[in-house]
């Protein structure tokens, strides 16, 4: 989606296993949910002409934060995650062996407490930021109301919701999160990137996924 000079991007970068997304405005650019391998997301952004200014991430599962530590450190920027998800980030090395991805080591750089409420982060970018607790105790949701974007992480998919079998993982959370999305009674057209799979919008979701309510 392109509106004036800013773009929102869904990548799938090797390997093609989560939607991240790329927003930038002008030669200015953000990175949600950094999955895959630092030097790709480089030559994306060198691709682009874009300078990176920060990454932020839904929550702290390897497939979502693979490469934000080397990019935040390589670049001179922040990374934001959760607090409540820091417990998480090197404890997924297995899956990024799975995957062929290096290891996040225990000196990598730190990420910076994510804020709550508004914030603008790009020029004329304003994003909400809203706590989903229930797929890991740090899940969070990023909507652009002027834009009608909802980045969900693995809070909600098409027809199904994250999975709560993990660590830090809760049931009962994770349906109240979904049930406070509903209650904010968002506009039907509202465009919807979840952590995985198709991209929806939340009409689409009201018919179609039963745990939406």
């Amino acid at each position: 989606m392109q509106k004036n000079n800013v773009k929102f991007e869904v990548l799938h970068l090797p390997p093609t296993n989560t939607n991240s997304v790329l927003v930038s405005n002008g030669d200015e650019a953000v990175i949600f949910d950094a999955w895959g391998r630092a030097d790709d997301w480089k030559r994306v952004l060198s691709g682009q002409g874009l300078k990176l200014r920060a990454i932020y991430c839904t929550h702290g599962h390897p497939d979502h934060i693979s490469a934000a530590p080397g990019l935040a450190e390589e670049f001179n920027v922040n990374w934001f995650l959760n607090s409540a998800d820091n417990y998480l980030i090197t404890s997924g090395n297995g899956l990024l062996d799975m995957f062929g991805l290096p290891h996040i080591l225990d000196d990598y750089k730190r990420p910076s407490k994510l804020p709550v409420g508004t914030v603008e982060i790009l020029p004329d970018i304003e994003m909400q930021i809203f706590t989903s607790p229930g797929h890991t105790p740090g899940g969070v949701m990023f909507y652009f109301p002027e834009y009608k974007i909802l980045l969900i992480g693995d809070t909600l998919f098409q027809d199904s919701y994250g999975r709560t079998d993990f660590p830090g993982g809760n049931e009962n959370q994770i349906h109240q999160s979904i049930h406070n999305l509903y209650s904010m009674n968002l506009d039907d057209d509202t465009y919807v990137v979840h952590g995985h799979g198709m991209e929806t919008n939340i009409g689409w979701l009201k018919q179609n996924n039963p745990w939406f309510k």
